[in-house]
């Protein structure tokens, strides 16, 4: 019998790739899991092709704005700028494109929207896995339910271990056949080692021989201080006797260059790739390497509008950079453009280099198994410790990729139980993080009855998941009754704790519009009141900002003064950055006037209830106002001591700040002259790196 092995784009598919795509063909979805590297965005790719030449409309969505953005730059060089447009909250561009490229949020809204869908072909979901992230988990649920079942789902993850069970529910809830691929196998195989002063650079039996016969015990004492000063942010970190200097040596030595170098904070990312260039005697790049360096540099200078600094240069030359979500746009992309060139031989970054972006490595590198996750420090998921250790391995490059840990011996008791549960590989189940925000039920109630929200509720991957669970219990409890008088309270237990679950998802929704009730948005008979024709326009901040609204707080400032309290809700500075200015009195009072409102019952129980954090930060305030009022991003930073690059943040957050100007937007439809100032506003502000797509 003759294979034929199917192609596209002169390269030969993989077996999962070609059975993704023949599902594709016969009008399925599909659900692929495959470990990063593998290809996966090759079905995406197709599907996107697919619907062009069909004639029909496809939407690709990305969690984060950095990957939509790098796919709409890939899709547009394919196919051209006529058929593919981005929607961000920062960017519109060819919206009527039939291939649309935007942030899975901004297709929820759409879809709330009732936005007509009669073209749409297919949704392509990627790192689809985010399904289960505690503040935004919800959208992704969200577009499943609210999508027409004709609409086909192109569903994409290295880590959803729990494939079929999520396969089921989607089957479920989109009520069509759902085909699940997957690819076990890396493209590129993985080979562990672990690095400290004592060992070099070795394989884990090894280090753990070496351990056991020269550490255990006369580490006793350097292990006890290291559990006294954890491995966490602050002054108490303690500090490793095996530098990242002496890793630099070992990977060079063992020709496993170019690496990621994955630590845990900013500033570490900073001060490490600053400490080897300077310990570098010669660059790691060629005179060739190095005049393209120079080149790209000077390109990044005339966009940033001013020199970059010497030392940051001269780090470039040498093949050495870092890259954190707080760094400039503009160096950010700098950084990518050198990596992707082969222009960089070692660099340092944090988590965000792992999500989505296709930069893999000859080598990864992890500073340690630990983490601050905004609360706590707490070890790597399996997931978090293997999209990380994915990047290593260049498909067509390395016959296998190199994961590093640099462990001290201090550290091995600690870690050992950790690198065992990453070398099985299996991530965490994908588990719902349902949480309807105010804006989702305001507009639920706007456009469907009690009886229509129940059914979309019913939907939802946690209803599905307490619905089967309920049915167990009740299993158990009908197999008890009419036995003891033990078993038949044992029944009574399991029952009730089935009607709870069942009504778990529902009597949440119910809580948070009996609030909306006692704050008085919403009449007793379900009927809108002025609080909820505000929240119907407002997603983020959502009471807080209704309550800003209805309060009149923001009726009578100027632009400037409106876009500083606009920033001040959309970013904090980190604990690390200090100003070195004085606020002006007038700040003073509007600050304290939306402090209280900011700690007031209403702003504090939706907090509560949706269990997400509200910013407020007076000092942004007076940042976001010199934006709006033509002050660069340079001079803005002169005004804050701070020991690593936060323009990032700042930019982010004005984005956020521009996205809820444009929500206020809507909010005053009534209002000519408030819609007027804020639609001057968003043009003002959008200028320079905040309109850049990056």
């Amino acid at each position: 019998m003759v294979i034929t092995l199917m192609e596209y784009r002169g390269l030969v598919l993989d077996a999962f790739q070609e059975e993704a795509i023949r599902a594709l063909r016969a009008e399925r979805s599909v659900l692929v899991c495959a470990p990063t590297g593998t290809g996966k965005t090759i079905i995406a790719d197709w599907i996107v092709d697919h619907a062009l030449q069909s004639g029909r409309k496809v939407v690709y969505t990305a969690p984060i704005k950095a990957l939509s953005n790098q796919k709409y730059r890939d899709y547009r060089r394919l196919h051209g700028e006529d058929k593919v447009g981005l929607v961000t909250g920062d960017l519109v561009i060819s919206r009527d494109a039939p291939c649309l490229v935007m942030t899975t949020e901004i297709l929820r809204n759409m879809l709330l929207a009732g936005e007509d869908t009669d073209d749409l072909l297919a949704v392509v979901l990627d790192e689809i896995h985010f399904l289960d992230d505690r503040e935004r988990g919800t959208v992704w649920e969200e577009v499943l339910i609210y999508l027409p079942p004709e609409v086909q789902i192109v569903g994409l993850s290295a880590t959803l271990s729990n494939v079929d069970d999520f396969a089921a529910w989607l089957e479920h809830v989109r009520d069509r056949r759902v085909q699940v691929v997957t690819e076990p196998t890396r493209a590129v195989p993985l080979h562990f080692h672990h690095f400290s002063a004592d060992t070099g650079l070795v394989e884990p039996r090894q280090y753990q021989r070496v351990y056991q016969r020269k550490g255990g015990r006369s580490s006793e004492r350097e292990q006890r201080r290291g559990r006294r000063g954890h491995r966490g942010r602050g002054p108490n970190r303690r500090r490793s006797k095996t530098s990242h200097i002496a890793v630099f040596h070992a990977l060079r030595e063992h020709d496993l260059l170019p690496y990621l170098f994955f630590v845990f904070s900013r500033r570490d990312t900073e001060m490490l790739a600053r400490a080897l260039a300077q310990r570098l005697r010669y660059p790691l790049l060629t005179r060739d390497q190095q005049a393209d360096c120079e080149l790209m540099i000077a390109e990044a200078e005339i966009e940033l509008g001013h020199p970059i600094d010497q030392n940051l240069t001269r780090m470039y030359r040498h093949g050495v950079a870092f890259h954190h979500a707080g760094l400039h746009v503009a160096l950010k992309a700098l950084v990518e453009s050198l990596y992707e060139a082969r222009l960089l031989k070692v660099l340092y970054c944090t988590s965000t280099f792992a999500l989505g972006i296709n930069m893999p490595a000859r080598s990864v590198v992890f500073d340690g198994l630990k983490k601050f996750d905004g609360r706590e420090v707490v070890p790597l998921t399996t997931r978090q410790f293997m999209q990380k250790a994915g990047r290593a391995g260049r498909r067509g490059m390395d016959e296998v990729g190199h994961v590093v840990l640099r462990m001290d011996f201090s550290d091995y008791e600690e870690y050992q139980p950790l690198l065992e549960r990453y070398r099985q590989g299996q991530p965490e189940p994908v588990r719902s993080s349902f949480n309807l925000s105010f804006n989702s039920i305001v507009n639920l109630l706007d456009q469907h009855d009690a009886e229509r929200i129940r059914d979309i509720l019913d939907r939802s991957f946690l209803s599905w998941h307490l619905d089967r669970r309920a049915q167990t219990d009740a299993q158990k409890a009908s197999s008890l009754r009419g036995g003891t008088e033990k078993q038949e309270k044992q029944a009574r237990k399991l029952e009730s704790r089935a009607r709870r679950a069942r009504s778990r998802v529902w009597d949440e929704f119910q809580a948070k519009v009996t609030f909306l009730q006692q704050v008085g948005y919403v009449g007793e008979d379900l009927s809108f009141n002025a609080g909820a024709r505000v929240l119907k326009h407002l997603q983020i901040a959502e009471v807080f900002v209704t309550e800003l609204v209805l309060d009149g707080v923001l009726e009578d400032l100027v632009a400037p003064e409106l876009f500083g309290v606009l920033a001040g809700i959309t970013n904090s500075l980190p604990r690390h950055a200090r100003p070195t200015f004085r606020p002006r009195m007038e700040d003073r009072q509007l600050s304290r006037h939306i402090g209280r409102l900011r700690n007031a019952w209403a702003t504090i129980e939706a907090e509560t209830l949706s269990g997400i954090e509200v910013d407020w930060d007076p000092d942004v305030m007076h940042l976001g106002r010199l934006w709006a009022l033509g002050t660069s991003l340079q001079d803005i930073l002169e005004q804050l001591q701070c020991d690593t690059d936060i323009s990032g943040d700042l930019i982010t957050g004005f984005r956020r700040a521009k996205d809820l100007a444009g929500q206020l937007r809507d909010v005053y439809s009534e209002y000519p002259e408030k819609q007027d100032l804020l639609r001057k506003l968003i043009a003002t502000v959008s200028r320079d790196e905040v309109e850049v797509v990056g």
